[in-house]
């Protein structure tokens, strides 16, 4: 096999890092990092914009990247950012110059879908981490513009929440407030509630025996400790212990102690407090700290979707899992979700010549799926309306923005009248308005046939054949319920796909 050689640029809230990794062989290994500081995210998050001041010296960084690129001769190239730019106002002017100038085009991800690269890093370079989220985990990533806490428990992900308090988003909040000397407890007083509140709802009788600390910051706390050439754990006791040598440093000890540039020095202060906050509320046993970040989530999931390595844990549960969550506090009826889900997955396969749709858009089906009753919770007259209003407002992790306004709108319209393009142009691409509309045709059909909610069918087996979509259902109870249902919705589907579904009983069923 050859080697791979990817560059990938991180376009962070501090700094831009670009890193060279090599996969070979089921292996990633990096063979370069460069740096180049520059507070970025101090623009972003109190004027609301990147200054061209700034823009030029991007530009002019990532230029020197590609003359690095090109000395390692990569194969290719990934390039991500995250709050940055993406809460800039500007965005637009600043991705676009950045391509003009460097040839270099950058993706600017949600924090759903940059939490989840992370996580797929963790997941991905450790091998114990499937055995260690067996028990109750938490993931913390405290990053320059959030935190992320992630729990897991039976290998299965429990939740995840982002909390808008990061390292450097608290900085720019207390600018100008208060001094030196009471910086710390004003810190921990901006921290105090979200955590509690954190806390309360999610950590109710739930025992977290492990804490994995992602982010720089962390790594440079435990540097004097643990070393930097390893991968290694501490306990709560050596935190703490670290934690007040820390409290009592000014910004200039810290970047004398820790030997890293002001930039950094002067994050670790909130970087450190959150995660003793954090650390206080779980109670843990034991910190993991993986010497894992971004470009590690980035070149994972690449090389994962070029099949160039092999990772055993399967990401879509998780994201299914998040779904499941988000169902549960809307009170959805589980009995009903799970044989929907069954059914518009089989349907989806049965329908694979037809669609033309993939391994993403049937998980996007599912999702919609799971979610579809939740709107009902707020209000059952406009289910559609509400469940729109429900999934656009709460981050699903592993998905992007497009892709939760896509099964936003495949669950909306599963109850509502489906529109022409026209109304979303503008919106949504015509592919993006494509993959709805074939989704929600197999969602209202797939919902019709337990409309009672009472899980009739026992197993279902589906045929196309003659322009006919046959659903041979297994049950010895009438549904005639369900046979009116879906002949009512099988006149989209058949407008969707030139097929119309038909509902029989098993022979010998009575």
């Amino acid at each position: 096999m050859a080697v791979t050689r990817l560059a990938v640029l991180d376009i962070g809230s501090y700094e831009l890092k670009l890193e060279i990794f090599e996969i070979n062989k089921n292996r990633i290994e990096s063979i370069d990092c460069i740096r180049h500081v520059l507070a970025l995210g101090k623009e972003t998050y109190t004027a609301g914009k990147i200054s061209y001041a700034t823009l030029d010296e991007i530009c002019g960084v990532i230029q020197g990247f590609c003359d690095i690129m090109k000395t390692y001769q990569v194969n290719d190239y990934r390039a991500y950012s995250g709050s940055a730019i993406r809460e800039a106002s500007n965005s637009t002017i600043v991705l676009d110059q950045i391509k003009v100038r460097t040839g270099i085009e950058v993706k600017v991800i949600s924090n759903s879908e940059q939490r989840f690269l992370i996580y797929k890093g963790v997941a991905s370079k450790e091998v114990s981490f499937a055995k260690m989220i067996e028990k109750g985990t938490a993931i913390v990533d405290v990053g320059a513009g959030s935190i992320q806490i992630s729990l897991f428990d039976k290998k299965s992900l429990v939740t995840t929440q982002n909390i808008r308090l990061g390292s450097l988003r608290i900085l720019e909040i207390l600018n100008g407030v208060g001094d030196d000397i009471n910086s710390r407890m004003l810190i921990s007083e901006l921290v105090d509630n979200d955590i509690n509140t954190f806390k309360k709802f999610f950590l109710k009788d739930r025992e977290i025996k492990n804490v994995i600390g992602i982010g720089d910051g962390l790594l440079h706390l435990i540097k004097k400790d643990i070393g930097t050439d390893k991968e290694d754990s501490i306990t709560a006791e050596q935190f703490n212990s670290l934690y007040e040598k820390v409290i009592k440093m000014n910004v200039e000890e810290i970047e004398e102690y820790f030997e890293i540039p002001t930039g950094h020095a002067e994050m670790i202060l909130p970087c450190a407090i959150m995660y003793k906050k954090i650390l206080d509320e779980v109670k843990a046993e034991l910190i993991w700290i993986p010497k894992v970040d971004f470009c590690d989530g980035i070149v994972a999931d690449y090389a994962e979707k070029k099949k160039l390595i092999t990772v055993e844990h399967d990401f879509s549960k998780d994201i299914l899992a998040a779904a499941r969550v988000i169902a549960k506090r809307y009170m959805t009826n589980k009995g009903h979700t799970q044989i929907l889900e069954n059914s518009v997955c089989k349907l989806f396969d049965a329908m694979k010549q037809f669609h033309g749709l993939g391994k993403r858009e049937r998980l996007l089906l599912e999702i919609s799926a799971i979610l579809h009753d939740c709107g009902k919770y707020i209000n059952m007259g406009l289910p559609g309306d509400c469940a729109y209003n429900i999934i656009m407002s709460t981050e699903i992790i592993g998905l992007s923005h497009k892709e939760r306004e896509m099964v936003a709108n495949i669950v909306k319209y599963n109850t509502s009248p489906f529109p022409s393009y026209s109304e979303f142009e503008g919106k949504l691409s015509e592919k993006a308005y494509l993959i709805i509309l074939k989704l929600t045709a197999i969602l209202r059909l797939g919902n019709a046939m337990d409309r009672s909610h009472k899980q009739k069918f026992k197993d279902i087996k589906i045929t196309v054949k003659n322009r006919q979509l046959v659903i041979t259902a297994d049950t010895l109870l009438d549904i005639t319920l369900e046979s009116g249902l879906l002949e009512g919705k099988a006149e989209f589907f058949e407008e969707v796909y030139g097929i119309r579904p038909v509902l029989k009983k098993k022979k010998g069923v009575v």
